[in-house]
């Protein structure tokens, strides 16, 4: 295991770094000393606009306001002043802004609402833009698993085109959401190599966007213009931006002006950023990041080709290596969605409150009292079993039309049958994880354990279904926000506090605790596993009729 960082002490002592993190509900900010200890944090809520359609919006003016006011209160409560600020770092969803002259926002859908502005991540309005790429079958393909997502941002440029011409001819940029709050910050526009690498289909090991993938799927104009509304400088996270914050963006956020901010990551590979340098290391250590939705981070020296995997992608998240990336679209998502079905759900989330808990910490703290232990739980869930796939399957299968599938349910209407649900549903996003870490392995990518991080896997029992599930040991990070510590990092890079990411990684991340597979239901999870691929299956066939 990583040891905790030594005490910062001389020259260093006092000094901090900031990682902002926007996620789909909410924008966290923290202060971190350059040791990884967090001394400060904030958190505001976001807007969310949903419509029919599979249409999710987000507001640019809404985010860039409460990471104004994050930022503010996390430096606040840290007790630190502002002038000991080395560097700032920032990371978000991978969600489309789109921005008119002098970067006023403009609609992106049917509202007309100037406000609403972003497609966000989950929205699955392209998904037959993707699956018209996918049929032509570019090169550029394989460097996303073969099959190009409606979460990226190809197709989902290509449904603004055909649907709202008029809003695709004004824009003046398209940004990934982290490079649209680096750009709000500096002025610069320098693209990260994370975002345009992973979602706009940027070929990083050869420094080019590849024009005529463009010209083949409809969006040649973004090429015949030299790529200058997608990203014509593209550079490595933990780049310093500009000549830092500006003035203005100084003064909203109670910071100094010239503050060196670094290039931006995706949510979930700062959650790998922060999380995987524990243990052995970025090379041996699956990253796992498990929020609304969930994502794995695996990284290489070469670059290796899984189907149905996204990727490899170089320098994406660590700047040298290659990096492999799948998940769920929906994770802590899916297991909310599933409480919901149960008839009891309503009076369980009264005890919840009474408890002041959330419904998923309340059960999976009755499952453990319960079964005796977090290995046991899984005795609950006998009979029961959940693919929760309700926003399709990410990887390996890159199938969208994917839907859920929940089998053994009978006419129970109380808390232990909603209680053996939730147990399903964990254990079933373990297999989507188990999965995952099967195909990576056939094509030759070996894992030594899974580095945890992501709200909705904090807790003891989430850690050992998944390590019993997938066989690996399960390694939590000692701090409780490594997504904005990642974030953080790439502030401590820029601001030349550390050499490179790696060792930010390595000075910065430290270990808690390991939860090793249970060897006593190891052969149960094993039954349970090949169920899950049996309905997973069925429900593929059953698609067809």
């Amino acid at each position: 295991m990583t040891e905790p960082a030594a005490s910062i002490t001389g020259a260093d002592a006092g000094r901090f770094v900031i990682g902002v993190d926007v996620g789909t509900g909410s924008v966290r900010a923290g202060v971190f000393d350059l040791g990884g200890r967090l001394f400060g944090v904030a958190r505001r809520d976001i807007a969310l606009f949903r419509e029919a359609g599979n249409l999710v919006e987000q507001s640019s003016r809404d985010i860039w306001s409460a990471v104004c006011a994050t930022v503010r209160e996390a430096v606040s409560a840290s007790g630190r002043p502002a002038s000991s600020a080395v560097g700032i770092g920032f990371d978000a969803t991978c969600s489309l802004v789109v921005l008119g002259e002098g970067g006023e926002p403009l609609a992106v859908g049917p509202s007309n609402d100037p406000d609403r502005n972003i497609i966000v991540w989950m929205d699955h309005r392209a998904v037959g833009q993707a699956e018209r790429i996918n049929a032509r079958g570019h090169a550029v393909l394989d460097y996303v698993g073969g099959r190009i997502s409606p979460e990226m941002q190809t197709p989902k440029l290509l449904w603004l085109k055909e649907n709202r011409p008029h809003v695709f001819n004004a824009a003046w940029q398209f940004f990934d959401l982290p490079d649209f709050l680096t750009w709000k910050a500096t002025g610069d526009l320098a693209r990260s190599t994370c975002t345009v690498t992973c979602k706009w289909t940027y070929l990083a090991h050869e420094k080019r966007w590849a024009a005529d993938y463009f010209e083949e799927i409809g969006l040649g104009d973004l090429a015949r213009e030299d790529f200058r509304r997608i990203g014509q400088t593209i550079v490595d996270p933990g780049t310093a931006l500009g000549a830092g914050l500006t003035e203005a963006t100084a003064r909203e956020l109670g910071l100094p002006a010239g503050l060196p901010v670094s290039a931006a990551l995706i949510d979930a590979h700062a959650g790998g950023v922060g999380s995987v340098g524990v243990g052995e290391g970025a090379l041996s250590n699956l990253g796992y990041v498990f929020g609304t939705s969930s994502c794995t981070m695996t990284s290489t020296r070469a670059p290796v080709f899984v189907p149905g995997v996204w990727g490899p992608y170089y320098s994406a998240m660590v700047p040298g290596m290659w990096l492999s990336e799948g998940g769920q679209s929906a994770a802590g998502a899916a297991i909310d969605q599933l409480l919901s079905f149960h008839p009891h759900a309503r009076q369980a989330q009264t005890l919840a409150d009474a408890a002041g808990k959330s419904l998923p910490v309340f059960l999976a703290d009755l499952a453990i009292e319960k079964a005796g232990s977090a290995s046991a739980a899984v005795t609950l869930a006998r009979g029961l079993h959940v693919v929760p796939e309700f926003l399709g399957n990410r990887a390996p299968f890159a199938e969208p039309h994917a839907r859920g599938l929940i089998a053994g349910l009978g006419m129970d209407r109380d808390l232990e049958s909603l209680l053996s649900l939730y147990i399903a549903g964990l254990c079933g996003i373990g297999y989507g994880l188990r999965q995952i870490i099967d195909a990576q392995r056939a094509a030759g990518i070996s894992t030594g354990s899974i580095a945890i991080s992501g709200g909705a896997g904090q807790h003891a029992l989430t850690r050992q279904l998944l390590a019993d599930a997938c066989g690996l040991t399960v390694i939590a990070p000692a701090g409780p926000e490594p997504v904005l510590l990642g974030s953080a990092m790439l502030g401590a890079v820029a601001g030349g506090a550390m050499e490179n990411l790696e060792r930010a990684m390595q000075r910065m991340s430290r270990a808690e605790k390991a939860y090793a597979p249970s060897e006593a239901t190891l052969d149960l999870h094993d039954r349970r596993y090949e169920a899950f691929r049996h309905l997973q299956a069925s429900a593929r066939a059953l698609r067809e009729i």
